[in-house]
């Protein structure tokens, strides 16, 4: 764990801040700490991470610009070379399709994914403007069931058809992210009944956990085209464990031991009730 906490605040050391306080990394550097010796090679995955920026609906040119830097060749000699100037999400595009054997890549993925997910949430108008914890809930608990559903469908195409399989599928991302308890073993130590649903009795903290182990495998299963039940079922736990192990380094508690909360739903009435009698 101390390797990659040395690793991941490398990154965070090579993250520039420009005049007007936008964040960014450079393309030579970002290469050189991913272990890419050959800058050519790196250009091959910015190139994809284009592709997958565009594919996204963003526009390219706002998280890759192209411009000149002078590199030093020598005690007192410069030359000029070509470099890139790379956002956040750029970088997290990059290192998906960076070359998942070097450890260092897998890594800075965790730590991109991370930030690039943290800094999402906090720049959504709408969250930011959420006062109370359950302002927090509602909105975190509606953006889960919409993932849920693009999960559904990406495991649907990976191969995870029928309801007892995507049971299963789900078992291995909770297992991953809650230290191997499976969605019955959670409901057993969090003391709710079989008929309650763990994601309705989440607090905001925990919500925001698993809607990055939803988000996350969802895109993994669709960047890898990963086919076969075995195969999304091993995506998911590792997803899962993933989050789990970042948790874990920032010194967060760990989801089993996070309590249980109001059941949403009340929540949701309480809230329709009031602005009834608002508009009343």
């Amino acid at each position: 764990m101390a390797k990659e906490l040395v690793h991941q605040s490398v990154f965070e050391n090579l993250k520039k801040v420009d005049e007007k306080g936008n964040e960014y990394w450079t393309a030579r550097e970002l290469a050189r700490a991913l272990d890419y010796t050959d800058y050519r090679n790196f250009k091959a995955v910015v190139e994809k991470a284009k592709e997958a920026c565009q594919n996204s609906g963003h526009v390219t040119s706002d998280h890759i610009v192209e411009f000149n830097d002078m590199i030093e060749v020598g005690k007192s000699a410069k030359r000029q070379v070509d470099n890139m100037r790379l956002s956040r999400y750029a970088c997290y595009l990059i290192v998906q399709n960076a070359d998942p054997s070097k450890e260092v890549v897998a890594i800075g993925q965790t730590y991109f994914a991370v930030q690039t997910r943290i800094q999402e949430i906090s720049k959504m108008e709408a969250y930011t403007r959420l006062a109370s914890e359950n302002e927090k809930r509602l909105f975190l608990r509606s953006e889960m069931k919409k993932h849920n559903l693009q999960l559904a469908i990406a495991a649907k195409d990976a191969g995870v058809i029928e309801p007892v399989d995507y049971a299963i599928f789900q078992n291995h991302g909770y297992m991953g992210l809650y230290g191997g308890l499976d969605a019955k073993a959670i409901h057993k130590r969090k003391k709710l009944k079989k008929s309650q649903n763990i994601l309705d009795h989440m607090g905001s903290t925990e919500l925001a956990a698993n809607l990055f182990r939803a988000t996350q495998t969802e895109e993994k299963l669709r960047r890898e085209e990963i086919r076969g039940k075995e195969k999304a079922n091993k995506a998911h736990y590792e997803v899962g464990k993933k989050v789990r192990k970042t948790i874990e380094e920032l010194g967060g508690t760990m989801p089993e031991k996070l309590p249980v909360e109001e059941n949403i739903k009340r929540i949701e009435q309480k809230k329709q009730k009031k602005l009834g009698n608002i508009n009343n």
